[in-house]
């Protein structure tokens, strides 16, 4: 009889490089400028320094570099583990990006994400936990988890277009597509309970998932 075994768990094998991180969003951005018709608003509502959430919904491959590249600040980004491979993992490294294991509770990506935020860092989180409708159907709780253990501010994005400008199945983005990034407002949280109890972790998804919902509808109406 014979027993399975955990698959290894990915990590990132390189330590973050401030001058590769800058090079790289200086220079994603520019050919996303170049390829898209990229509008990025509401960049004032990130605060300059101190801990933060950039929370983003998910509905294209793209939305993860956008964020990263046009976030007003260096941020660290959790990102399916499924990159961390080889070469990848280090250059995942460099970047400062962060493997999570979607599926599972990944109590080694929250510590991580955790860390970046107690040291006063961005961090960015798509809390939809995959590509999909990218309508905040849910919310996973390690948003509110971060959110109540580290008291960081929770910035909603709305990226819309992506799914459109790069859809499944197709290897480059449309020229000139459409796409915006829109931060909003910090989102007010209030804790119900004790923040280290699940029902007021789920209780702080909730209140994030319809704020999240509501600065997506708005600026889905606001689409010129």
């Amino acid at each position: 009889m014979t027993t399975a075994t955990a698959p290894p768990r990915r990590r990132a094998t390189g330590t973050p490089k401030p001058a590769v991180i800058t090079g790289v969003r200086v220079l994603g951005t520019g050919l996303a400028r170049t390829v898209l018709r990229l509008r990025v608003e509401g960049a004032q509502h990130v605060p300059a320094t101190g801990a933060v959430l950039l929370a983003g919904n998910h509905s294209g491959i793209l939305d993860g570099p956008l964020v990263y590249f046009v976030s007003p600040r260096r941020a660290s980004l959790l990102t399916k583990s499924e990159v961390f491979v080889g070469q990848w993992a280090r250059a995942c490294g460099w970047l400062s990006l962060i493997p999570v294991h979607r599926g599972q509770p990944d109590r080694a990506a929250l510590r991580a994400g955790l860390d970046v935020l107690q040291a006063g860092g961005a961090l960015g989180v798509f809390p939809e936990g995959t590509r999909g409708s990218g309508g905040f159907e849910s919310v996973a709780d390690g948003l509110a988890y971060l959110a109540l253990r580290s008291g960081a501010a929770v910035v909603p994005i709305a990226v819309h277009g992506t799914g459109a400008a790069l859809p499944r199945g197709r290897v480059v983005p449309r020229l000139r597509a459409p796409v915006r990034v829109v931060f909003g407002p910090p989102i007010p949280l209030i804790a119900t309970g004790d923040p280290r109890a699940r029902s007021t972790v789920r209780d702080a998804a909730e209140q994030l998932r319809l704020a999240l919902v509501d600065h997506l509808r708005r600026t889905t109406e606001e689409q010129p």
